[in-house]
């Protein structure tokens, strides 16, 4: 990989699947390898780029064209650009595909009943009781990449294999130099 490629790496999944988890463990593996790093987290966006949007198909719709857009911007200046927002429509996600010349979706599965039992806010109860409107996944949809280039299931998976899946894809299609091997004492 030369120092000036930068490629989109978009996770979507449903809140609580593990996109910033992994992209958090991602990080420091990747910049240990000459890579230029830049996370774009949803929550993080939506305060200081989308601040004032709702939820509405409409605003999620401009929250995740303005975080492709700035995943672009990043990964055409030879950054590795990492979103980890829910992005729940397939359209949109196909509007931010075609923004980037180099683009790798990683869908982080997981079931509702897991990401249930393993909510410590309570957001999927509140949803499921019917407290919560619009909640993805619950009274809101999600759409599950069809074809995404990397699938990672947090409920059956570490985080640790996940993230090997990931590199695994990425060493493999020349997006990010191969690790050097450490001699085993």
């Amino acid at each position: 990989m030369s120092d000036s490629q930068g490629f989109v790496l978009w996770f979507t999944g449903l809140s609580g699947s593990g996109k910033s988890t992994l992209s958090r463990m991602l990080e420091p593996e990747l910049r240990k390898r000459g890579c230029k790093i830049e996370i774009l987290d949803g929550d993080e966006v939506r305060e200081n780029l989308s601040k004032g949007l709702g939820f509405s198909k409409e605003d999620r719709d401009t929250n995740i064209r303005r975080i492709g857009y700035v995943a672009k911007l990043l990964a055409r200046n030879g950054v590795v650009a990492m979103t980890a927002a829910i992005s729940p429509y397939a359209e949109i996600r196909r509007q931010v595909r075609s923004m980037s010349n180099k683009f790798v979706e990683v869908y982080a599965e997981c079931s509702i009943e897991e990401l249930t039992r393993r909510d410590v806010k309570g957001l999927y109860a509140k949803a499921l009781s019917g407290e919560i409107k619009n909640f993805t996944g619950i009274s809101d949809p999600y759409e599950a990449p069809e074809h995404a280039e990397i699938t990672v299931n947090s409920e059956t998976q570490s985080p640790e294999e996940s993230v090997q899946v990931i590199l695994d894809y990425l060493e493999q299609n020349g997006l990010v130099p191969v690790a050097a091997k450490t001699a085993k004492a």
